[in-house]
């Protein structure tokens, strides 16, 4: 009884700890609440699915720019999927726009425009997993949930030397967060930890002189923080091949057509390509056809290359110029190049246009 005692003495000592450094170093993001404020639950959830695989410096302008033209929940409900995969281009990971559009949407038909408040609610939401459905419960609503991203996962595996490989010290590295959770301010214990991750407790060259948990970090004790977590060799997927077609219009219009709903890149614009594969040997045979015009293709030097979770990818690039009266395929239309900015164009499409037009 005693020894339970002292451990639970010693983790409310560690929140006190960590709560008290995130009151004078707590980071200004735009979808955080101000300090004793309450937080937008629409905020929360709208940066929580943008920072999905994703950084901050990389979210914030376009968290700026969707709160800009969609300031409620009820708002992105309301407007076309189309637009949001127009606003998402270049965040990458197109899947989260479909999912954050869908769950937008079931808010608005299933909870009256208000999200829940339990973890199993959220996470019974469209694109919420566990992890931002204990995000979202502790931030917005201050529930005592363990959120625990790639920065929770690295202080945790630190603070108590976990000695297991991800991902099977997951489980065990819940278990030590929900320890660690406070009896009171879950939400700033969930920002505090994610805000040591991020800029203290960092994957290469910690500052651990600077950390709140300096004293009582195993790792640190040992001299090795950087050995944790301890992480399994990831295997990098096959390279695949193909190639991309850009036919310019002479008065300024590019061919572009959408891409399948579902999927890889699921509704964003791009040029006509062929099959991604790994034995990939075509040419211009794939290339698209236009009626009343016979376009006469030129490889251009060099490669595309663009790296996906599971795979790298490579593209030959050929370009083509054809009359203004060219007209397009049926899958496809004209884009005028003044518009393409508009246009939902994921990276690696952006990265071909460049090469062809650059």
């Amino acid at each position: 009884m005693e020894r339970r005692k002292r451990v639970a003495q010693v983790l409310d000592t560690r929140g006190a700890d960590l709560l008290a450094w995130y009151d004078r170093h707590r980071r200004s993001l735009p979808w955080r609440a101000a300090s004793g404020a309450r937080p937008d639950p629409y905020r929360v959830w709208l940066s929580e699915i943008m920072l999905q695989q994703t950084t901050v410096k990389a979210v914030v302008p376009y968290f700026v720019r969707f709160i800009a033209r969609w300031p409620t929940v009820r708002a992105l409900a309301a407007a076309p999927l189309e637009d949001v995969l127009k606003l998402w281009a270049g965040l990458g990971y197109y899947a989260r726009a479909r999912n954050l559009h869908a769950c937008a949407k079931a808010v608005v038909e299933r909870e009256g425009g208000c999200f829940p408040q339990s973890e199993a609610a959220l996470a019974a939401l469209p694109g919420i997993g566990r992890y931002t459905a204990a995000a979202i419960a502790a931030i917005a609503f201050d529930a005592p949930a363990a959120a625990v991203d790639g920065n929770v996962e690295r202080v945790v595996a630190r603070l108590f030397a976990v000695a297991k490989e991800l991902p099977a010290a997951k489980v065990e590295i819940r278990r030590l967060t929900e320890s660690l959770l406070p009896t009171e301010r879950a939400g700033d214990f969930a920002q505090a930890l994610m805000d040591l991750g991020a800029t203290i407790c960092t994957p290469k060259t910690p500052a651990c002189a600077l950390c709140p948990w300096m004293n009582g970090c195993a790792a640190r004790r040992r001299g090795d923080p950087e050995t944790f977590p301890i992480k399994t060799a990831k295997k990098q997927g096959r390279l695949r091949r193909g190639a991309a077609f850009v036919v310019l219009r002479r008065d300024g219009f590019v061919l572009l057509r959408s891409r399948a709903p579902t999927g890889l890149l699921g509704g964003m614009s791009e040029v006509p390509t062929t099959r991604w594969a790994h034995d990939f040997a075509g040419g211009t045979e794939l290339a698209p056809r236009l009626r009343g015009a016979r376009a006469k293709w030129r490889r251009l030097p060099g490669v595309v290359t663009h790296v996906f979770t599971h795979f790298p990818l490579e593209l030959v690039v050929y370009r083509a110029e054809v009359a203004r009266d060219a007209a397009a395929p049926p899958d496809a239309r004209w884009v005028a190049l003044a518009d393409l900015a508009d246009e939902a164009l994921p990276n690696v499409m952006r990265k071909v246009l460049v090469h062809a037009l650059g």
